[in-house]
């Protein structure tokens, strides 16, 4: 047995004898979101640093714990908070967690993440459906000796994102007067927010929004077959008039006005999968 298999099972082995309940859908709440996780009916949380092999949130923002409970009368497992690359991480670290909510039995996995824009349409406080994504700017977490009994060593990624949920949450959006734009995420490594040059480039190749997270917990959990859908709250402008800087601060107060409408559309998106 391999040493990653080894340290999954002792994960998983540990979970599992702290929880009586499982479930099917899991949750990674970003930046600024976790207030979400004061919807959820918890019945158990794990702090990251309890867990043997999990990394430890170092962002501010980030929780920083495992929760086991309901939301919407749905069994969830969420992750208040995620690791990122930018921490000093390794990719494999970063997707250690979305396969133990694999091994966990989870086989769909809903994403959250703050993020800026480059699409001159979309404002602050906005949310976007990632309907696909652009990774070429941070490293691919399933580089390295394939671990078969995961997924195959040539994952197909035509369909990262389930257009069967994207569709599902679109019409959750419409019913809710919800306003969300569908468009492209492209992932980069952090921490620096971007040169102007960088968004002007990162508009040019055909995304809407930029941030630096999610992609790598995206292939990881096509890689193992989950199905994934996953949203942005744009919390900046990257393309803007003014020569204004951005600020961490600036992002975390976007997410927590516009989580409202993130928390609805997540809510009643478990009542379909």
């Amino acid at each position: 047995m391999s040493t990653l298999l080894q340290q999954l099972n002792e994960t998983v082995a540990f979970i599992q004898s702290k929880i009586t309940t499982t479930a099917t859908t899991g949750i990674i709440l970003g930046s600024g979101l976790g207030n979400l996780a004061q919807e959820i009916k918890v019945d158990l949380a794990i702090p990251y640093a309890e867990i043997p092999n999990f990394p430890v949130s170092t962002v501010e923002g980030h929780g920083g714990k495992l929760l086991i409970g309901e939301l919407g009368n749905k069994k969830v497992i969420v992750m208040s908070g995620r690791f990122h690359f930018y921490e000093g991480y390794s990719a494999e670290q970063v997707i250690f967690p979305i396969r133990v909510l694999k091994l966990l039995g989870v086989e769909t996995l809903l994403l959250s993440n703050a993020a800026g824009a480059v699409n001159p349409n979309y404002k602050v406080g906005d949310l976007m459906i990632i309907e696909d994504h652009i990774s070429f700017f941070t490293v691919n977490p399933l580089m390295g000796k394939n671990e078969s009994s995961l997924g195959t060593r040539f994952p197909d990624m035509s369909e990262p994102y389930s257009k069967a949920l994207i569709d599902a949450a679109t019409n959750i959006a419409a019913t809710n007067n919800i306003h969300v734009h569908k468009g492209v995420y492209t992932a980069v490594t952090g921490p620096t927010f971007e040169t102007h040059a960088e968004y002007r480039l990162i508009k040019t190749i055909g995304s809407d929004v930029v941030g630096m997270s999610t992609v790598q917990e995206t292939i990881a959990a096509c890689h193992c077959g989950m199905k994934v859908f996953a949203v942005s709250v744009v919390t900046d402008l990257g393309i803007r008039e003014d020569n204004n800087t951005i600020t961490h601060e600036e992002v975390l107060l976007a997410a927590k006005e516009a989580e409202p409408k993130l928390t609805l559309l997540f809510k009643e998106l478990l009542q379909v999968i």
